[in-house]
């Protein structure tokens, strides 16, 4: 009878152990209101004229990806915001990031805008990294070029005690009005609040 017990506790674990298994996974999924908001409504930013003008101005600049791994290296070892951060984040893009688009709905939490090698090119706020090549939020929306969307999990942010999820969408520059062909030149990262998206 007590070995019965036993078992039948033991499957009680198995089944709740996976039950939690599962409810973390959902967790780490998007919302399908936000991943249509996303496709609908975000995909819109990478043709703003402001955000493709300071893409297509740091691309010009033609850095190597040497010079974007130093400048990350530099990056991640400079605590707090240095003077070339600032610069950064009091361009006219940033201006236009932080006074347009993340107070036109409370639930943005943060944007960044990155150009064709994946390097910071204005943000609302310092991001943990200068170069963001190397993760899917750019290397599924700028797509070699071809352009995508690219939807992060759901992950808790101990800064701002919520869930935020980052949409990546790509910049796009029109190079031909008559026949509408464009250019994939960068990238955009969004971070919504789930908590505060209604």
């Amino acid at each position: 009878m007590k070995r019965m017990l036993v078992f039948i506790a033991m499957g009680g674990l198995f089944v709740f152990a996976g039950w939690a298994f599962a409810a973390e996974k959902e967790a780490e999924k998007a919302p399908q209101k936000v991943i249509d908001f996303g496709e609908k409504e975000l995909v819109k930013w990478g043709y703003d004229p402001i955000i493709v003008k300071a893409v297509k101005e740091e691309n010009a600049k033609k850095k190597t990806l040497e010079q974007v791994k130093a400048m990350d290296e530099k990056w991640t070892k400079t605590p707090g915001i240095a003077d070339y951060m600032k610069a950064m984040m009091e361009s006219e893009c940033s201006k236009h990031l932080i006074t347009k688009l993340l107070k036109s709905q409370p639930f943005f939490d943060e944007i960044f805008v990155m150009d064709n090698l994946g390097a910071n090119v204005a943000m609302t706020d310092k991001t943990s990294d200068y170069w963001q090549g190397d993760e899917d939020k750019f290397k599924k929306s700028f797509n070699e070029g071809k352009g995508g969307i690219d939807i992060g999990d759901v992950k808790f942010d101990d800064s701002t005690q919520a869930y935020l999820v980052q949409i990546s969408v790509p910049v796009k520059e029109v190079v031909d009005k008559e026949t509408k062909k464009e250019i994939v030149i960068g990238a955009i990262t969004i971070g919504i609040n789930i908590d505060k998206f209604k």
